[in-house]
This record gives structure tokens, C-alpha cells and sequence, in this order.
């Protein structure tokens, strides 16, 4: 996808990518709204409101994994992806690329709770998606995927090793499912996510939900049964 003109994208992508040996009539334009129905496997002519469905159109089962890359991933680890993605264990492997730049690294890392800008070069994200609904066919499946992220370790971020919000990772972290959530045990994933920032979100929510009404597996912690010292001391 691109955010703009198709004729801006060939005067970017044709003396980059002749190889790609594209031409405009490759190009879909459309609104960025229009888009959203594209990538919901909807179709551009679709109404808008298709999107106001809130029930899954498909039956498949789905795992995403996320990191972060500062420096370039080595030829090395590139071919150890690939080799992992012609597994014949699952139905559906996908290794997504996302490049980071441009407009978003003008927006400081604090401006917003999403932190993941000007520090970090792309997203990675880890995708494994089945429609057989068996034990052994989950369990095959969260191997792949938990095997390829361990591999990727020396590649990406570290300390904290980032991920992405929006693609809500259980296996680095969950609240207790019962009682208040714990700021020592939310930070493990808090970091991960907002970096910096999980700090002032824990203030946010202090301040807005000091009951801790709204939570969920991942859901940032309130001061309430923190010692002061302790969380003075991480700022």
C-alpha cells in the first residue's frame, strides 16, 4: 500500500525496482477507507457498512508474533526464514515486512503511547493460520510460530525485545486472571509494547480507572498497591 498518486509510486519504484516491471494499470487507487475493505477481502465497490460486521467471515484460527529490527537481519537469518517457512506443519505460514520512516519517525517516541518510530527500521510479523480446529493441529501450528520467533532472538530488538500492540502476543505476559492487575508483571509486556511511555500510561489509568474496571490479559496496570518508592525508582 501506498499513500499516495499511482504515478508517484512509479517515479519512486521504477528506477529502484525495474525487475518489478511496473506499469500504472498494476495500480489500484483508491480511498484509504476503500482499502480497509480491500485488505478485509472485501471488495473496493463494497459498501462501507460491510465493515460495521463485527462477525468473523472466516473459519480460519489464527497466531501473529511481532519484533522490531534496528539493524539490518543478515542473509543468514533471511534463508533460516525462509527454510522455516516452506515447513510442510502448518497450512498457512506468512513472514510480513512493514517499513518504519518517513511521517511517523517526525512524531517523537513520547507524543504518542505508540513509541515504536525513529529507533527501529521495520516491523516483523509472524503469522500462522489454520482452519482444522484439532488439538494437535493448534499445537503444531503455536510450535512453528513460537520455534521461528526464538530463531529470530540475535536479529531484532533487544532489552526491552519490542512488539506490536495491535498484535496482542499472550505468550510474553498475561495478567492474573482474577483480582487487580500487577504493575511488576504488566511492565514484563508494557515495555514491549509502549517502551517509555508505559509508565505515563500507568498514571493515565491511574488517574481515569483507579478501580482497574476495564482490563483484559494485557491491560495496563493502576498505582493502587505499588510501593511509590518502587515505581519512583522506574521513571
Amino acid at each position: 500500500m501506498f499513500l499516495g498518486k499511482a504515478e508517484e509510486v512509479l517515479t519512486i519504484l521504477k528506477p529502484t525496482f525495474p525487475q518489478l516491471g511496473l506499469t500504472k494499470e498494476d495500480c489500484l487507487e483508491m480511498s484509504w477507507i476503500q482499502s480497509v475493505l480491500l485488505m478485509g477481502w472485501f471488495q473496493k465497490e463494497d459498501p462501507l457498512e460491510v465493515l460495521l460486521n463485527r462477525s468473523r467471515l472466516y473459519s480460519e484460527i489464527s497466531k501473529i508474533k511481532s519484533d522490531y529490527v534496528k539493524e539490518h537481519i543478515p542473509m543468514v537469518a533471511v534463508k533460516g526464514m525462509w527454510e522455516r517457512l516452506k515447513s510442510q506443519d502448518v497450512e498457512l505460514s506468512q513472514i510480513m515486512f512493514v517499513p518504519y520512516g518517513g511521517k511517523m519517525s517526525e512524531v517523537d517516541d513520547s507524543e504518542t503511547p505508540f513509541s515504536h518510530r525513529s529507533d527501529y527500521s521495520y516491523l516483523v510479523g509472524y503469522i500462522a493460520k489454520w482452519k482444522n480446529g484439532s488439538v494437535e493441529a493448534e499445537k503444531s501450528h503455536l510450535n512453528w510460530i513460537r520455534e521461528i520467533y526464538d530463531y529470530m532472538t540475535p536479529f531484532v530488538s533487544k532489552s526491552p525485545r519490542a512488539a506490536y500492540v495491535n498484535y496482542r502476543d499472550l505468550d510474553i505476559g498475561t495478567n492474573n486472571k482474577y483480582g487487580r492487575t500487577s504493575y511488576k508483571r504488566a511492565r514484563v509486556w508494557g515495555l514491549k509494547y509502549f517502551g517509555k511511555n508505559f509508565d505515563r500510561l500507568v498514571h493515565v489509568k491511574t488517574k481515569v480507572d483507579p478501580s482497574d474496571f476495564f482490563r483484559h490479559e494485557q491491560s495496563i496496570p493502576t498505582l493502587s498497591g505499588i510501593s511509590k518508592e518502587l515505581f519512583s525508582a522506574s521513571l
